[in-house]
């Protein structure tokens, strides 16, 4: 059971071209707080990378911010279509489980790529 949320090494986008491909080529949808960069992969299940806005802090409060933005698309990611790299773009603000969580649901409902309906 414990395997099924796993956040898994082929999942994240690393490569900065690929990384500069989303930002560059793919679709943008907004909310207060973040953005969220997405374009096709072919490839059969989701690839994402965490970003943040320029002077987002130092970097205990990067690294909050990306754990936190980790773990929420870990609980939503079962619930979105795949087949695509995303680029979450997140900006200063508060940094909750609970905020992130809202801010993923809403960026994917706007994307088209929430699947079940809840």
């Amino acid at each position: 059971m414990a395997g099924l949320f796993r956040f898994r090494q082929n999942e994240r986008l690393k490569k900065r071209e690929e990384i500069r491909a989303v930002f560059n080529h793919g679709k943008v949808v907004g909310c207060s707080g973040a953005k969220l960069f997405r374009v096709e992969n072919g490839l059969s299940y989701n690839r994402i990378a965490f970003t943040f806005a320029r002077k987002f802090g130092n970097a205990v409060e990067r690294n909050r911010a990306r754990r936190v933005s980790r773990e929420a698309y870990r609980f939503i990611r079962n619930r979105l279509k795949n087949g695509y790299d995303l680029v979450l773009l997140v900006y200063p603000g508060r940094d909750f489980l609970v905020d992130r969580m809202d801010q993923l649901k809403t960026l994917a409902v706007r994307a088209g790529l929430l699947t079940g309906t809840e």
